[in-house]
């Protein structure tokens, strides 16, 4: 049995954005981390070797060579050979970069839709949860605007490839993305803004769908929105319709699309004032 007390939330505070300086520095970590995961152990070891005669030749016997300034010299000559940008010239194109990522049709998304009005309606270090991989563009989307993003499925490759997207769009540093079985462990968060991709949830049991919905719903901070996608009109067969999701929103306000085609999805914003109901959670 598990209840959000006003402790539990707190865990889940807003947290401030991150600086320029600390993005710089995640930018040049993933970077070389990339480098050397793709190096074999020989490769490592040259560069390794190459760092002590650098570190030698330097300092000229004044200190003690120390594991410490080894490692940091290697990553040294690792951003050397990939020839990483300095810091005013990763700025001026990241933020070239960060200006068209906020935009919806960079990530193919409608310019009117639902979820570009509560994007923008977020603060810095808000938190929003996305359910199910296929939504990745809109999560990365939201992150690009300064909030803390959770994507989470149930299949290991998608949310491998996730991660992946995320630190080439230079967004890893905002974006996590987990293996969750629904209707079992969840992480504790507290979100103000959830994406939920129906078609995501459709291999679940109807039971562990409902018991995934209670808990988002529970979790939720007061005046949060959770935007229901629509299906695509792709697909000739809908394996789950978002209206299906909507009978489990009760108490909250509910706007639908306004379209003449079914399955367009809907969003609903929770009470300012609501009790939230004990769920029960899996260990």
């Amino acid at each position: 049995m598990l209840s959000l007390s006003g402790d539990q939330r707190s865990r889940t505070t807003r947290r401030p954005p991150r600086s320029l300086k600390q993005e710089y520095q995640e930018f040049l970590l993933q970077r070389i981390e990339e480098y050397k995961n793709a190096l074999t152990r020989a490769d490592l070891l040259e560069i390794g070797d190459e760092a002590v005669r650098e570190l030698e030749e330097s300092a000229a016997g004044q200190y003690l060579l120390t594991e410490v300034l080894l490692l940091e010299h290697v990553d040294r000559i690792i951003a050397r050979r990939l020839r990483l940008p300095s810091f005013p010239r990763w700025r001026q194109k990241h933020r070239a970069l960060r200006a068209a990522q906020r935009a919806p049709t960079h990530w193919g998304l409608e310019s009117d839709g639902p979820l570009v009005g509560a994007v923008r309606r977020l603060e810095p270090g808000d938190l929003a949860l996305v359910v199910g991989a296929a939504a990745l563009p809109a999560a990365l989307f939201i992150a690009a605007h300064d909030a803390e993003v959770f994507l989470v499925d149930h299949d290991l490759g998608a949310v491998e490839a996730a991660e992946s997207r995320a630190v080439t769009e230079e967004l890893a540093g905002r974006f996590q993305a987990l293996v969750v079985t629904f209707g079992s462990w969840f992480p504790d968060v507290a979100p103000s803004l959830v994406l939920i991709d129906p078609a995501a949830l459709a291999p679940a049991r109807a039971r562990d769908r409902q018991a995934l919905l209670a808990e988002l719903q529970v979790r939720t901070r007061p005046g949060g929105v959770h935007v229901i996608l629509p299906s695509p009109a792709a697909r000739e067969v809908i394996p789950l319709a978002p209206e299906a999701l909507q009978a489990q929103y009760g108490g909250w306000e509910i706007v639908r699309r306004r379209r003449s085609k079914a399955s367009a999805g809907f969003t609903a914003t929770k009470p300012e004032r609501q009790l939230d109901t004990a769920v029960h959670v899996s260990e």
